[in-house]
């Protein structure tokens, strides 16, 4: 799979598509990249939900590698980075379901419950 460019910076919703769609084929990371431009353009105010995107998208990389430690780290720093826009939300942002779709991830994997769960990437936006 080719990588991302380095340069890459799309507009948001553009990100939160191209993201969903890299997920969905089971390139987390490369979905982390996409989000990091975005992330590394957005302005100040944004700056913190662009990169706990980025994190959870890199914290479920690490769940697919079989790195828990490493996934705990990331999903918890993300979901305390985005959880912070639930009230408003936006480019549609599923803040909600993000934090949730965490929670079921970071229990079951400090459980050691993570086989009983299926666990599905997670979605960036509404429909």
């Amino acid at each position: 799979m080719p990588r991302v460019p380095d340069d890459l910076v799309l507009p948001p919703r553009a990100a939160l598509i191209e993201a969903q769609r890299l997920l969905d084929a089971g390139m987390p990371f490369h979905a982390h990249e996409v989000l990091e431009g975005t992330w590394k353009a957005a302005p100040p105010q944004e700056r913190d939900l662009w990169q706990g995107l980025a994190q959870l998208c890199v914290g479920f990389t690490h769940l697919l590698r079989g790195n828990s430690a490493g996934a705990v780290t990331l999903l918890r720093r993300g979901h305390s980075r985005i959880a912070r826009y639930a009230s408003d939300p936006p480019f549609d942002v599923d803040v909600t379901g993000l934090t949730s779709w965490t929670d079921t991830v970071l229990t079951a994997l400090l459980s050691d419950q993570l086989d009983a769960v299926d666990i599905a990437p997670p979605r960036l936006a509404g429909s």
